[in-house]
């Protein structure tokens, strides 16, 4: 497993796997059209490429036996999706290709971001994921989140509901 901080050189690849990765995890529970929709605005080369170059934002693609397993997004200031207090670091995005779950790879990126944190002097992180996956609300409970609270997410048309999740530091 190793970590490498994204640049605006790799934003190609971080379209490929953001697609591939969120089309992955929602699919199944949300329409053809709402995906697409999301997709597009949320994954396209301008606003990833605008992502890149935030100063309050960080991209790192997480590689297993040297292919990229999956990538995080860390936000700080007002970068953050929520208003946040200055104390705080939000994982927007946290993914990992489903060939490579089970591996230890989602809470190798979540120590990554933990570790920018301290080094950042946040006291907190914090995340939305959405209330239907079970699976990643159990993750985060296990390494310390708790939900604090929740917010709207739109996918597509649709409205959703995402758990806000925080950990202290």
């Amino acid at each position: 497993m190793t970590i490498k901080q994204c640049t605006l050189e790799d934003s190609r690849n971080l379209q490929e796997i953001s697609f591939e990765t969120f089309n992955e995890t929602f699919k199944d529970q949300n329409s053809p059209e709402n995906m697409k929709a999301y997709l597009e605005r949320a994954f396209n080369l301008k606003q990833l490429e605008k992502e890149l170059s935030n100063i309050s934002s960080q991209f790192f693609f997480v590689y297993f036996n040297n292919e990229v397993a999956g990538y995080l997004k860390v936000n700080t200031n007002d970068a953050q999706t929520e208003e946040m207090d200055e104390e705080s670091l939000e994982i927007e995005r946290i993914y990992i290709k489903n060939k490579f779950q089970k591996h230890g790879l989602g809470k190798y990126l979540l120590n990554k971001a933990m570790e920018i944190a301290m080094e950042s002097n946040k006291k907190k992180i914090w995340l939305g994921v959405w209330e239907k996956n079970e699976n990643a609300i159990a993750f985060y409970m296990k390494m310390g989140f708790v939900q604090t609270g929740a917010h709207s997410f739109y996918m597509g048309d649709e409205e959703q509901t995402d758990f806000i999740m925080t950990k202290t530091l």
